[in-house]
């Protein structure tokens, strides 16, 4: 499974230089992770009330190419990789009128109890089990 999310870079998206700051796209990969974990079928609300999280714990990025003001840009979101305790996910970041490839991220995500901050030792089965499901991996 995968999410595109389509963004207008705005000018409140640019640094200085005139292109986008690097910090815009962590915004627009939470965002993106936020909404393919929903089209899972796990409703972060219902999660929070039962006291689990999904902090972000590895995030790595490689900016091969400015995105500047103005710009239709395509994000692609798919999980890449699902332990017993994170999954990860891959952000592909392209300009939408010539798909150049903008930005390529992962990101990684544990499973916590907010209750007491500690790392599930092995994420619940029904967790685990809509990440297999949104993903091309196997079972591990």
């Amino acid at each position: 499974m995968e999410y595109i999310q389509e963004i207008r870079v705005l000018y409140s998206d640019t640094d200085s230089y005139g292109v986008v700051w690097h910090g815009a796209y962590t915004k627009w990969f939470e965002q993106a992770r936020v909404e393919l974990v929903e089209k899972l079928g796990l409703d972060l609300d219902t999660l929070e009330k039962n006291k689990i999280l999904f902090p972000v714990v590895q995030m790595d990025i490689r900016y091969k190419s400015s995105a500047k003001m103005n710009e239709r840009i395509l994000i692609k979101t798919v999980i890449t990789e699902i332990k017993p305790v994170s999954v990860t996910f891959e952000h592909i970041v392209s300009e939408k009128a010539t798909g150049k490839i903008r930005v390529i991220a992962h990101t990684t995500i544990v499973v916590i109890d907010s209750e007491t901050g500690k790392m599930f030792r092995k994420m619940p089965d029904e967790l685990y089990n809509k990440f297999i499901s949104g993903s091309s991996q196997e079972k591990i």
